[in-house]
């Protein structure tokens, strides 16, 4: 009998609603550009990944491989890029359009503490008002990737593994 085992759509999907979750609630509170609450999500991918890895080869009885719980968690990965590139698509073209004015303001902010000419820090502004849709997509996948790579390097690293031979008696 085939072990009953939890998609990694499913965990993908759980964990992509919890990071949306905290986007909405730090977006209200007004305190989505600040870094130290944003990296917040990134711990949950980690513990979330690492989570579903773990997950994965307990309910294949540890019956797995590390390539086979990599797999499972790049998959995971692979999800929640895919929702949250979705998700800020979404976010900044309809539910919160303002978040472009909003991190504008912040980069203003940050050139003139470099002291920056009027003159460069409007180049700027206009590069990144041009640019901010794809790179903020660009940066959720590279950046998701990596920490979704590295999370599923530790999840199949840490998981326990006691691959059975098919030609075993059981």
């Amino acid at each position: 009998m085939e072990p009953k085992v939890t998609t990694p759509v499913a965990k993908g999907l759980i964990i992509a609603l919890v990071l949306i979750v905290l986007s909405l609630v730090l977006h209200l509170l007004g305190e989505s550009m600040n870094r130290a609450l944003g990296s917040i999500q990134y711990l949950i991918i980690i513990a979330g990944i690492i989570w579903g890895c773990i997950n994965y080869a307990n309910q294949m009885n540890n019956n797995v491989t590390f390539g086979n719980i990599f797999a499972h968690g790049f998959k995971i990965t692979a999800v929640v890029t895919v929702l949250m590139v979705v998700y800020t698509a979404i976010a900044v073209k309809v539910l919160f359009p303002e978040i472009v004015d909003i991190a504008l303001d912040e980069t203003v902010r940050e050139l003139e503490k470099r002291e920056m000419s009027d003159e460069q820090i409007e180049q700027t502004v206009e590069m990144t008002r041009k640019f901010f849709f794809p790179f903020a997509i660009a940066g959720i996948v590279f950046f998701f990737v990596v920490v979704g790579l590295i999370s599923s390097l530790i999840g199949a690293g840490v998981a326990k593994k006691n691959p059975q031979s098919p030609f075993q008696n059981g």
